[in-house]
């Protein structure tokens, strides 16, 4: 499959929790990492969601805040990824960031070459990729 997010990850469901209305999927990748997604339950029914399905979750690098000196205890979101910053890209007005996490996930955020500056991002300093679960797609093959 082919889409526009740049954060692609494959892997498989390790935990469902439903809701009324809306379910909480445990999503864990190849690499280890694991990716929490908010689906409506509807959707999570319609794509037959359950531990041990194979799936994947897709977030806009726009949808993923950059954070330095913080830790996951500290942030409402529920996907915090920290790791060390591989590139910094900047264009015009933004800057594409992508960051390693410990599992060697890599996960690219967009956000203000001021950011990028007041943060002092530079390959290899440590930051925190931060994206709330409802920011996450989740899909299956086929």
């Amino acid at each position: 499959m082919r889409t526009s997010a740049r954060n692609h990850f494959e892997g498989e469901v390790v935990e469902v929790k439903h809701g009324a209305v809306n379910d909480e999927i445990t999503l864990r990748t190849q690499d280890g990492l694991d990716i929490v997604a908010i689906v409506t339950h509807g959707s999570a029914t319609s794509l037959g969601l359950a531990a041990g399905k194979s799936a994947f979750a897709l977030v806009k690098a726009s949808s993923v805040i950059v954070m330095v000196d913080v830790a996951s205890s500290q942030v409402s979101a529920r996907n915090c990824i920290a790791g060390k910053v591989t590139a910094v890209t900047k264009g015009a007005v933004n800057a594409e960031v992508t960051i390693a996490g410990a599992s060697g996930a890599q996960i690219a955020a967009i956000i203000t070459n001021e950011s990028a500056d007041r943060l002092g991002l530079a390959s290899g300093k440590a930051a925190t990729a931060i994206f709330k679960a409802s920011s996450v797609i989740v899909g299956v093959d086929q």
